[in-house]
């Protein structure tokens, strides 16, 4: 087993904090888990730097997140934020400003967007050094795929590219074109969603997580998906963070293959410094 590199990160997590309200709109709506929360995790686990990524339940109130960024620390941790896509250079400067690093689109739990709009919104983005993470069922990546191959910035696909036990070969294909092609990213997270064997160790999702770190190993990320929504509303078993770190480690399998995804990746896509 790989051991944990010294500056770890966790690519996927979010705060939910009860001094900030939920949108009218918001399916999920998880008890609290604040900064204070995460932290303890994070010194069990022995993670240093943590990317705070916008929950569908906060819309575009990015408040919670950039809060949850200035408390962690700027050196530590990054924001993956939503707007919308009419948001100009000014306001795309101040998230920069407070530590965002990508915009995020969340097709599983939201209406089909306007693609031209957010292609628009991308490009104005771009100077920054931004992403697009974007979190769709693998099946919507055929009809998506000419559209991200055509942006002017990476794109990072969540929770395993939503890769299933049993994956459809046609849908394999697009996303290893996809990945083929050097812009595509893909966070190791969250394997609770596609797995049918469950907790602890998901077992049938290890094929389909050494595939992808085959595929693009330079382009990998691990998220631990902390404080698991999907859980918290009943959707899924609430998984351990630790069996899911340590399952992480065994999928990459050698210590240069770990560093890469827990420290190195990261640091390269976020901007952390050495």
């Amino acid at each position: 087993m790989p051991a944990l590199p010294p500056l770890a990160c966790d690519s996927h997590m979010h705060v939910f904090d009860g001094r900030f309200a939920f949108a009218p709109q918001a399916h999920l709506r998880p008890p609290p888990a604040t900064v204070q929360d995460y932290r303890q995790v994070q010194q069990r686990l022995g993670l240093a730097r943590v990317v705070v990524v916008q929950p569908s339940s906060y819309g575009m109130d990015n408040r919670c997140t950039l809060d949850a960024v200035a408390r962690l620390g700027p050196q530590a941790a990054r924001a993956v934020v939503v707007v919308e896509p009419g948001t100009d250079e000014a306001e795309l400067g101040r998230l920069h400003a407070q530590g965002a690093r990508g915009v995020r689109l969340n097709l599983a739990r939201g209406a089909a967007p306007d693609l031209s709009a957010w292609a628009r919104l991308l490009q104005r983005a771009r100077p920054l050094g931004w992403h697009l993470q974007l979190h769709c069922g693998l099946s919507a990546l055929e009809e998506l795929a000419p559209w991200l191959e055509g942006l002017p910035v990476p794109t990072v696909l969540d929770h395993l590219a939503r890769v299933p036990p049993q994956a459809d070969a046609r849908a394999l294909a697009t996303l290893r074109r996809l990945l083929d092609g050097g812009r595509l990213w893909v966070k190791l997270s969250a394997p609770y969603l596609d797995s049918r064997a469950g907790p602890p160790g998901y077992g049938d999702m290890q094929d389909a997580a050494r595939w992808l770190l085959a595929q693009a190993p330079d382009r990998m990320l691990w998220g631990s998906d902390w404080p698991h929504p999907a859980a918290t509303a009943g959707e899924v078993p609430m998984p351990d963070d630790a069996a899911l770190l340590h399952g992480a480690l065994a999928w990459c399998g050698t210590q240069a293959l770990a560093d890469r995804v827990l420290q190195g990746n990261p640091a390269a896509l976020y901007g952390f410094g050495s």
